[in-house]
């Protein structure tokens, strides 16, 4: 396989060229699909999320991408290591993805990591457009809350910045806050400063809990800041269950910006909605 360049974006030159991808995790909530492969590898209207992932960060100007894998990563290793061109990948293994949680893959990504970087978990699907504005150091992609979003939310203040950030999913709506969609960048000394935080909770054992429950303590006591891009205008969708898969095939059946083989995107300023 090889990378397509159909009109590639140009960066400024303060621009994210390292991607992190979490990829460790055993994916149980989508068995049987992930018994003999890896979440990320899931194929979604027959593209893998890993390729759609890839294919997207590469053509934005990515040219290094290092992946955390644990959960049969010699399947991941042998999809990325079939492709061709000037990304340059990189593998940190998480020796105990059974018993750890995404705060420990994040926490040994360190080993690869020190320059700027946006950090993806595997399993998230998006138009590639989406992209466009986290390219820069610092920010956080965040949705409207809709009714079938779980997880972590985000409330903003009036420079859009995250104002206030709580782990887990919450029963009660609130129209003022906002979901995470999983994706950040960072500038060097804010990720120096999770990782310090990190030290301190994986020192402690704490290598079961969520990456988030850091960034909230950070933002809550002003230590890190991020900016808000928002992902309203276009579709992802983020496939935990094997009913996420459905309704991600449902979302993306027949994607223009992909053809059926070799999964060549069209131009990130392209913008296709279902």
């Amino acid at each position: 396989m090889e990378f397509s360049h159909v009109n590639p974006h140009h960066h400024s030159p303060a621009s994210v060229t390292t991607a992190v991808i979490l990829a460790a995790g055993t994916g149980s909530r989508l068995q049987p699909l992930t018994a003999d492969a890896p979440k990320c590898l899931t194929e979604v209207d027959g593209i893998p999320i890993l390729e759609r992932q890839v294919r997207c960060l590469h053509q934005w100007g990515v040219n290094r991408l290092v992946v955390v894998v644990g959960h049969r990563e010699h399947r991941i290793r042998e999809f990325l290591d079939a492709w061709t061109g000037d990304l340059k990948i990189d593998y940190v293994v998480n020796p105990h993805y059974r018993t750890t949680n995404n705060i420990y893959s994040l926490w040994l990504s360190q080993q690869e990591v020190s320059e700027p970087f946006l950090l993806l978990e595997c399993d998230l699907i998006f138009e590639p457009f989406l992209l466009a504005d986290m390219l820069l150091p610092d920010k956080i992609a965040i949705a409207r809350v809709q009714p079938w979003m779980k997880g972590s939310t985000v409330s903003l203040d009036p420079f859009q910045r995250i104002a206030d950030f709580r782990v887990g999913h919450s029963e009660v709506p609130d129209e003022s806050r906002y979901k995470t969609v999983n994706i950040y960048s960072f500038s060097r000394p804010s990720w120096q400063r999770v990782v310090e935080r990190l030290d301190r909770r994986i020192s402690t054992g704490e290598v079961n809990d969520y990456y988030e429950a850091v960034f909230a303590d950070m933002v809550t006591d002003g230590s890190l800041s991020f900016e808000s891009v928002f992902f309203d205008d276009g579709r992802w969708y983020e496939v935990d269950t094997l009913a996420d898969l459905h309704e991600a095939e449902r979302l993306f059946a027949m994607d223009p910006d992909w053809t059926s083989n070799g999964a060549t995107l069209a131009s990130p300023n392209s913008r296709h909605f279902a």
